[in-house]
């Protein structure tokens, strides 16, 4: 039986793992901590099929010196971390031409268009619809000027087929009877679903993994070995060796650590976000809610409210500034104004940020037997099935659903 190490046990990796050992191979997944504890612990419970679309486009383009020149705005950049960011920040200058946007854009659709059919299929086969919500997101404009800036979003969604449906003041308050009278418009994205706990799904797929046999290790990796033709084995920090027939790599931010080890380096950041998880919130809510002119997101997850967004370039070890998570905390409160943060815990996580907003899905380009499932950006809960059935597809010498030219590892 063929030997696959998967390197990474967030909710990408978790789900590679499991589509892997389903289809008969002998798969270990490794991770430096539990399952689910990275990104995957904190994330915002987003089935985003309508937000593929590249942080480069025109309309963020003209926000962004208002953004970086607010201490408090939703995109920040630590001063003493400015000079590493360069020649990521010079990649993400060329993925702003029109022409590329463009192709950033299909790359985006084609996976987001499968979302729902590949999740549903993982869900119902390993028992966990129930983890899926019925409902949607909406998105809030407090006025006119806010929806026109907005306006390039909704155009690519109409492009590509995307559903959605602009609704008036008294309309959405019959959906979210919490939210502010201040808002004049919002559009409901009704595929935009959530899930009631995304650390749970991560854990049960997990479980579901072993169950078919699959193993989980706790552990570092700080090297790979090379055989004939590849690699042969990965080593852990505490020095256990831990031998494949093939690897993928799936670890998110850190992923670009781990190429660096088989002279493959991707251009890979981390885009670090901050939540605030609210147990005793003082009000219900049906849908997820999004005000993109105050860059904040309101999720009802894992037994409470979740408040998250904003974006802080850092790198992988400078600490939390959790006055980030108090930020967006008040801001949600415009759109709630009976919010009560009790009972709340502030977290803060890595997203692999690639700068034309595209993962990476598909072989190496410099080993034979390596494959890579990373860049997820805000989409990695999204993406995780459809990734997961698409590199499962590859391995296996199917021919997968979706045209895998424009992820490649060596695009950039």
């Amino acid at each position: 039986m063929s030997s696959i190490a998967v390197v990474g046990a967030g909710i990408i990796g978790t789900t590679i793992a499991y589509q892997l050992q389903r289809r008969g191979f002998s798969v270990t997944l490794i991770d430096r901590a539990a399952p689910g504890m990275g990104a995957s612990f904190g994330n915002m419970a987003s089935i985003a099929v309508t937000e593929f679309m590249p942080a480069s486009r025109p309309g963020v383009w003209a926000q962004m010196p208002k953004w970086l020149l607010d201490p408090k705005g939703p995109v920040r950049i630590r001063p003493g971390y400015v000079p590493k960011l360069v020649p990521w920040f010079l990649r993400f200058l060329a993925a702003s031409r029109p022409t590329k946007l463009r192709e950033l854009e299909a790359a985006g659709a084609a996976l987001c268009g499968r979302v729902h059919e590949d999740l549903d299929a993982l869900l119902s086969e390993t028992g966990l619809t129930s983890l899926l919500s019925a409902e949607g997101c909406l998105s809030l404009y407090a006025d006119e000027a806010e929806f026109r800036a907005d306006r390039d979003h909704i155009e690519i969604l109409e492009r590509f087929g995307f559903r959605h449906e602009i609704l008036g003041a008294n309309a959405i308050r019959d959906l979210e009877p919490a939210l502010t009278t201040k808002i004049a418009k919002a559009v409901l994205f009704p595929d935009n679903r959530s899930i009631a706990d995304p650390h749970r799904l991560v854990t049960a797929l997990a479980d579901r993994f072993q169950a078919l046999g699959g193993a989980i290790e706790t552990g570092e990796v700080v090297s790979f070995e090379e055989g004939e033709g590849g690699l042969s084995a990965l080593r852990l920090a505490d020095g256990r060796r831990l031998s494949a027939d093939r690897f993928v790599l799936a670890a998110g931010a850190f992923t670009g650590r781990l190429s660096r080890l088989i002279d493959e380096p991707i251009p890979l950041e981390t885009e670090r976000g901050y939540h605030t998880q609210i147990m005793a919130p003082g009000i219900s809510m049906r849908h997820s809610i999004i005000w993109p002119a105050r860059a904040f997101m309101v999720t009802p997850t894992a037994g409470g409210i979740r408040v998250g967004g904003t974006v802080e370039m850092a790198g992988l070890d400078a600490p939390p500034d959790y006055r980030r998570a108090k930020v967006l905390v008040k801001r949600a409160k415009e759109a709630l104004p009976d919010l009560r943060a009790e009972h709340a815990s502030e977290w803060m996580g890595h997203r692999p940020a690639l700068p034309d907003t595209v993962p990476v899905i598909g072989p190496s380009a410099k080993r034979r037997n390596v494959f890579y499932a990373t860049g997820h950006g805000h989409l990695g809960l999204t993406y995780a099935a459809t990734t997961a059935r698409l590199i499962a597809d590859l391995m296996t010498g199917m021919t997968p659903p979706v045209e895998l030219k424009p992820y490649r590892v060596d695009r950039f």
